[in-house]
């Protein structure tokens, strides 16, 4: 059943429209003793979830009991992010999901459909695992906030995801983000309908009707200045909720263009982004806008470290972003990678398939390290100097020496892509 929705391209959804709608959404559910809250954690700070959580918060006080951030295998969040992101929202409420020991296994997706939705690629069942905070702690209500926003492990960000990968468990995160992947990022991005969404709907339909889950989603773009603003708000336990969203957010975080790009230049905001694991959504958003031969510049004064957690850090530092046939190869020859199928599926993510190059400008990597994972390196300040964040605008800049560069502030909240190249993905889809 839908309970909220309002939004379209031209809509800006003010604080006091989105408060509207979550406590008219609320209402409708009914008094309620036990809440839990599952919103995104930092790397996910646009998606007003924060604010929608403050409102939850108000709106039920003592009832709702627990808040659990759908970390997957990002780290923790820090009590300053915390602070930052859940303004008004007692600490003591939050829990930390542990993707590799917190975990109650409610049914397996078999093998049959993967194999069927992967085109025969692919034969494993896939676990529908979830926090057994979910299961055990006896809530009336759970609300599952996020933002639909083109992805490229699922197609479309949020819904089921957020649970099932959010609060899922090391498995099920490893054989989701690995089919995505072998059955092709280019295909999915920006389409709710995908092989990765068939599997999680299909746990959603027949493992998880017993828990009274309520998606809260939020569809944010930027308005004709740059600033960012909320265009849609969908409150449902339904898929039209989800459906109409993404619908919303194809509108409003994609752009079409005309012709490939040969320079594309990325800021990555050093609060959000301190890996290549969250830091490659410059790669992945724009994969499909860059012409062969082309050059992704990216700027990322946050960047550390390579994986969220250290086992998959070793794994990108021992393997790199290589090309697709490399990674399955690796794959079928050594068990490490094979045991960790999530950290396969990024490799493949972060490549882009020897048809340009991803020049990184870390704040703290060395060029080692750079460039043993296969990246090419330049220095941060100089780069900076160039392509100064704070003189650029959104799209197309002309420099000084005449060079023409496509530049993106926040990889995170689009996807962009040249008409030929995204077409020709949909034939091969049909």
């Amino acid at each position: 059943m839908q309970y909220f929705a309002l939004g379209s391209e031209k809509d800006i959804l003010s604080y006091d429209d989105l408060r509207e709608g979550i406590y008219s959404a609320l209402s409708k559910l009914g008094q309620k003793k036990k809440v839990l809250a599952v919103p995104p954690d930092y790397t996910r700070y646009h998606s007003q979830a924060g604010i929608l959580t403050k409102f939850v918060y108000q709106y039920y006080k003592e009832a709702l009991t627990d808040v659990l951030p759908a970390t997957g295998t990002h780290f923790k969040m820090t009590d300053r992010e915390i602070e930052t992101m859940y303004e008004d929202v007692p600490k003591n409420l939050f829990r930390v999901h542990n993707w590799r020991n917190d975990l109650t296994t409610l049914g397996e997706v078999p093998s049959d459909f993967i194999r069927n939705v992967s085109e025969g690629k692919l034969s494993y069942s896939w676990p529908a695992q979830v926090n057994k905070l979910l299961v055990e702690g006896n809530y009336d209500l759970i609300l599952s906030i996020g933002q639909v926003v083109p992805h490229e492990v699922v197609g479309m960000a949020n819904y089921n995801k957020n649970i099932f990968v959010g609060t899922g468990g090391q498995e099920g995160i490893n054989k989701s983000h690995f089919l995505g992947a072998v059955y092709g990022m280019e295909r999915m991005m920006g389409k709710a309908d995908t092989p990765v969404r068939r599997v999680l709907n299909y746990a959603s339909d027949n493992f998880a009707k017993h828990l009274p889950i309520v998606y809260v989603l939020t569809v944010v773009g930027k308005d004709e200045t740059g600033r960012l603003v909320v265009r849609g708000l969908y409150i449902g336990d339904d898929y039209e909720s989800f459906e109409q969203a993404s619908a919303l957010s194809l509108k409003v975080n994609f752009e079409m263009l005309e012709q490939p790009l040969k320079k594309v230049v990325v800021y990555l905001d050093p609060s959000e982004f301190k890996s290549t694991w969250l830091g490659n959504k410059s790669v992945y958003r724009t994969r499909m806008a860059i012409d062969n031969g082309g050059e992704l510049v990216v700027l990322a004064p946050g960047l550390r470290e390579f994986g969220e957690d250290k086992a998959i850090d070793e794994l990108i530092r021992k393997y790199g972003y290589s090309t697709t046939p490399e990674i399955l190869e690796l794959v079928e020859k050594q068990n490490d990678l094979k045991n960790n199928l999530s950290a396969a599926a990024h490799l493949i993510h972060g490549s882009s398939e020897n048809r340009f190059t991803i020049t990184y400008c870390p704040g703290h990597l060395t060029q080692e390290e750079i460039e043993s994972v296969n990246f090419s390196y330049a220095n941060l300040n100089k780069m900076i100097d160039k392509y100064n964040p704070e003189k650029l605008k959104d799209g197309i800049n002309i420099m000084p020496d005449g060079e023409e560069i496509f530049y993106i502030s926040n990889p995170a909240l689009g996807l962009w892509a040249g008409k030929e190249r995204f077409y020709n993905n949909e034939r091969k889809n049909k």
